[in-house]
């Protein structure tokens, strides 16, 4: 039976597991967005403010400050703090009993959770402190020799190329960067300049699903389909995809996915997730050792030691919260399909203001709506990227973030569901300012 937030949190309201403590309160006001929401579709209740309006309230955001830097890490609703601050009490009053006795088991009901919302088996699911984590256990752990190719691109997470790179200098295996157009007006351009670097001497392509500069939502799923047809493993990158816009393993089919769940999801910061094909578990090393007899076991990635499990029992509530958001969906919507189309409409409402002037360059795909969600990169020409960002923290209080490549650079745009349209208009007339040129001290020389 498919898990839902009512069973959900009944399974975690015993023996004294405080996360369902505020499930009343969170069943009112699910029942509210219900309510609210109806059966108006995706995109027609993305422009719903009194929904929106409601959506955001349990955020404890600072309003003085504009956070279109959402990207990078995201802030938690407040029923996912107050869990984190209840399950620490909690496991103070006995730390080794209920970690040991209490938690790890009740994690498994979260490792359920993941596995549905993803589309695979519990058996694949590792819960990690990151993507970055996730990704080096099998960067890491992959059995290569020298002389094995890996295949990664440019636009690709720094830590991850820097985790291959090391590689390369103490085993010899040779790391091939391939890079592709920003914007990425046609995807047959990533499929094409990836397959054309294989040779016979490649093991795996390693390739994200949203590239973290641009936000673009790259063609991932040919490109798993044709390596797999060749014997070539895959590596993808979900760091800003999960939880971001909808989607399943199905609409992936790599050998191995990763990614953060204090992004999309709303979790407490330091969470994650591995995705590992069962067949591969065996083959690939931990990064800290597990006992001989979890070779075969998903859990082997979970050893590293004493942590804080108040920060991954926590992901029950942000679940729980991101069902909130789909409440009444049908069932041929899948989740985040509300959320997705929020954040475009949220974007789309900066960029129609500012795509008309010449000077405006969008590094992201805009003409392509299934290409960008939540992410995009813009930047206006003659104008220094270091000096708009400063100027936008110092004069405005809006946060964004820098995206600088030796091919381009430009300012990244991430807001949030909590991010109103009267915050949109503040940053988009500022914007306006730079492209007509009228704020002198941002451009260049």
């Amino acid at each position: 039976m498919p898990t839902t937030r009512r069973t959900f949190c009944t399974q975690f309201a015993t023996a004294g597991m405080t996360a369902a403590l505020s499930y009343d309160k969170l069943l009112a006001f699910e029942n509210h967005i219900i309510a609210l929401s109806g059966q108006k579709s995706p995109p027609i209740l993305a422009s719903d403010e009194t929904f929106w309006g409601q959506v955001m309230t349990p955020f404890p955001v600072d309003r003085t400050l504009l956070n279109l830097n959402n990207g990078g890490v995201s802030p938690s609703p407040q029923s996912v703090l107050r869990a984190v601050e209840e399950f620490a009490h909690h496991i103070n009053k006995a730390p080794h009993y209920i970690l040991n006795r209490e938690l790890l088991p009740r994690l498994e009901t979260i490792r359920d959770a993941l596995a549905q919302k993803f589309g695979c088996i519990a058996e694949e699911i590792a819960i990690t402190r990151n993507a970055s984590e996730a990704l080096q256990i099998v960067q890491m752990g992959l059995p290569l020799k020298s002389g094995d190719e890996i295949i990664i691109t440019t636009q690709d997470y720094p830590r991850m190329i820097n985790a291959w790179e090391q590689r390369s200098r103490r085993e010899g295996i040779v790391v091939k960067k391939i890079s592709y157009p920003a914007p990425l007006l046609r995807p047959a351009d990533f499929i094409e300049r990836i397959t054309t670097a294989v040779s016979p001497k490649t093991r795996v392509i390693h390739l994200s699903h949203v590239c973290f500069i641009t936000g673009e939502i790259l063609p991932v799923r040919e490109v798993c389909a044709w390596a797999r047809e060749r014997g070539i493993l895959t590596i993808v990158d979900g760091a800003h995809a999960f939880a971001h816009f909808p989607f399943t393993y199905a609409d992936v089919g790599s050998d191995f996915y990763a990614t953060s769940l204090h992004k999309w999801l709303y979790a407490p910061l330091g969470n994650g997730f591995l995705f590992m094909r069962r067949e591969h578990i065996s083959n690939v090393w931990a990064l800290l050792a597990p006992p001989k007899e979890k070779d075969n076991d998903i859990r082997k990635f979970e050893e590293v030691g004493t942590v804080q499990l108040a920060i991954h029992a926590a992901i029950g509530e942000a679940l729980t919260f991101n069902e909130t958001l789909d409440a009444s969906l049908t069932e041929t919507v899948l989740p985040f399909s509300r959320k997705a189309a929020r954040l475009r409409a949220l974007n789309m409402r900066w960029i129609q203001r500012l795509q008309h002037y010449p000077s405006v360059k969008f590094l992201t795909s805009i003409s392509r709506p299934e290409a960008w969600c939540g992410l995009v990169l813009v930047a206006i020409e003659g104008m220094d990227l270091g000096k708009m960002a400063n100027y936008l923290l110092q004069k405005h209080r809006i946060i964004v973030s820098q995206m600088v490549l030796p091919e381009f650079r430009g300012l990244r745009i991430t807001p949030n569901i909590y991010t109103t349209p009267a915050e949109i208009d503040v940053f988009a007339a500022v914007m306006e300012r730079f492209a007509r040129g009228e704020i002198r001290e941002v451009k260049n020389g």
